[in-house]
């Protein structure tokens, strides 16, 4: 195992915020995120708070501290409260949303080909349990321009497409889609829109009132850097009547006259560990206070980091650029050679080249093998905890072990 890259690590001032190992270059926050050590200890404290008195903090405190979260979540993202409610992550949202919608034999589910692979599989078995079909949306990449995409799609939809859903930000490009223009394009058409915004809160500015879909989900873990298990589903009013939570619990048919049903049912879905979504507000706060600018300044630090990331390693690699700069937030992706040796099946992390890359080099970055083996990206992510030293590292890195493949 090589020695750890100790210079890549050693200039940054955020990075002492965070728990990551110092002897791992770590540029992945675009998989599991990462909170840092305020939210976490924000979090030990609310379930210490928790465990003393289980009843009076499930029973009696929780209410109105659930509220003020969903509150401010609500703000930071552009939505109404009374249409958002917590869900464990985004692929709870868009399982939520396909269980809860009756699909006939002959409706369509429209994807593109960069969705993620958890939301087709969730798609295909909704499909397959009803007769409808799933429909795929061919997005180039490389792409030159958002027009691509959005024609890409509306090429794809029919007049038996029911639901579409699309990637705000692509998990395994890393490319940010024209959601917006997609969904007032698709919504003349009568299609309703599920979009998967996993990674876009506290990536991109957002709107989701503005931006009007029917159905809007997101993670908290990833840029908003909260705890594990703080994802959010936002329905449009027109359509709540419609949705129902993974589980049926008590709310199903319990009336309170302050709390809008879709609430009552998502809110309580039997005892679970809900300090996650009581510290979104705190990571809201929290990392919005790290840069002098707040969350505007914070995104685009960030994304200024990406691109120049993205820059270094389409040099050293000799690639070009798959995408505008203006379709990039914070996550990349760059074209490797192929790799045969790379299985068929099985997680981004089972890939030898990822799997070199951290036991020789102590660098995390995932290799994704899209669209399908020989085929494989290197997708970099760019948090406040990174430098442009560590992508340096992983040029080097990479350089090293595709010369060794190419023996």
């Amino acid at each position: 195992m090589a020695k750890p890259i100790s210079r890549a690590n050693s200039e940054n001032k955020f990075a002492p915020l965070w728990r990551l190992d110092p002897d791992v270059v770590y540029l992945n926050h675009g998989s599991f995120g990462a909170c840092p050590k305020a939210v976490l200890q924000k979090q030990q404290a609310l379930r210490d708070e928790m465990e003393t008195q289980p009843v009076e903090f499930l029973d009696r405190t929780f209410w109105p501290r659930l509220n003020a979260g969903r509150e401010t979540a609500a703000r930071f993202v552009g939505a109404d409260p009374d249409g958002l409610v917590f869900v464990a992550n985004a692929t709870t949202g868009v399982n939520a949303i396909l269980r809860s919608l009756d699909f006939s034999s002959g409706d369509e589910i429209l994807l593109t080909d960069h969705s993620y692979g958890a939301v087709k599989k969730a798609a295909l078995y909704a499909t397959a349990r009803t007769g409808a079909l799933v429909t795929w949306a061919h997005v180039p990449f490389p792409i030159g321009s958002e027009d691509d995409a959005v024609e890409a799609v509306l090429a794809a939809a029919t007049f038996k497409t029911r639901l579409a859903i699309i990637d705000h930000v692509t998990s395994p490009t890393g490319i940010v889609l024209p959601v917006k223009r997609i969904v007032d394009r698709l919504q003349e058409r009568g299609i309703d829109c599920l979009i998967d915004g996993a990674h876009a809160p506290g990536m991109l500015p957002l709107n989701i009132e503005e931006l009007g879909a029917a159905y809007y989900t997101g993670n908290g873990h990833k840029w908003l850097c909260a705890p594990k298990e703080a994802g959010f589903l936002y329905v449009r009013e027109d359509k709540r009547d419609l949705v129902h939570p993974l589980a049926i619990s008590h709310g199903l048919d319990v009336k309170d006259g302050d709390r809008p049903r879709l609430q009552m049912e998502f809110d309580w879905v039997g005892t679970s560990d809900p300090t996650a979504w009581l510290c979104l507000a705190e990571a809201v706060r929290y990392m919005g206070s790290l840069l002098p600018g707040g969350w505007p300044e914070l995104m685009e630090t960030n994304r200024a980091l990406a691109l120049a990331a993205r820059r270094l390693l389409a040099d050293r690699l000799g690639v070009a650029l798959p995408c505008p700069d203006s379709m990039i937030g914070t996550l990349a992706a760059l074209p490797l050679p192929d790799g045969d040796n790379a299985p068929d099946a099985g997680w981004p992390g089972d890939d030898p080249l990822h799997i070199a890359l951290y036991d020789r080099h102590r660098i995390e970055v995932p290799i994704m093998r899209w669209p399908a083996p020989p085929k494989r990206l290197v997708r970099i992510s760019a948090q406040l905890y990174n430098s442009l030293a560590q992508y340096e590292a992983l040029a080097e890195a990479l350089t090293t072990e595709l010369k060794k493949e190419d023996r």
